[in-house]
């Protein structure tokens, strides 16, 4: 079985990612519990990340593995920001932007609604 896991490109999208969520290395290093260096070392493809470190990195930035390892986006980045914010929220903040969200939604329905009903007309 051939492996297509590219030290590069994987470090390329970690940086992306990082840079996405304007974090510097130290901080984002921070974050993930290694050292600035290393970081680096995986940015640059000079170093491979272990199971742990991508575990750190999915969990701190709510990406899929298979995104870091290899490319593939099919899961929706507003959603992943979205879910970002959720992580770091007490539930009663949730449960107030869950009622903004919904009150959005429902009014864009109703617009929507409306408008399709004045084509048909």
């Amino acid at each position: 079985m051939q492996n297509n896991l590219n030290n590069f490109e994987i470090g390329e999208r970690i940086r992306g990612v990082r840079e996405n969520m304007l974090l510097s290395r130290e901080k984002f290093s921070e974050m993930i519990d290694i050292s600035d260096v290393f970081l680096g070392q995986i940015e640059r493809g000079e170093k491979s990340l272990s199971l742990k470190t991508l575990t750190k990195i999915i969990s701190y930035t709510g990406i899929s593995a298979d995104y870091f390892l290899f490319g593939d986006n099919t899961q929706n980045s507003d959603l992943k920001k979205i879910n970002r914010i959720l992580k770091k929220s007490s539930p009663e903040t949730i449960e107030f932007m869950y009622n903004i969200i919904h009150s959005i939604y429902s009014y864009t329905k109703k617009i929507n609604q409306e408008n399709n009903t004045d084509k048909n007309e």
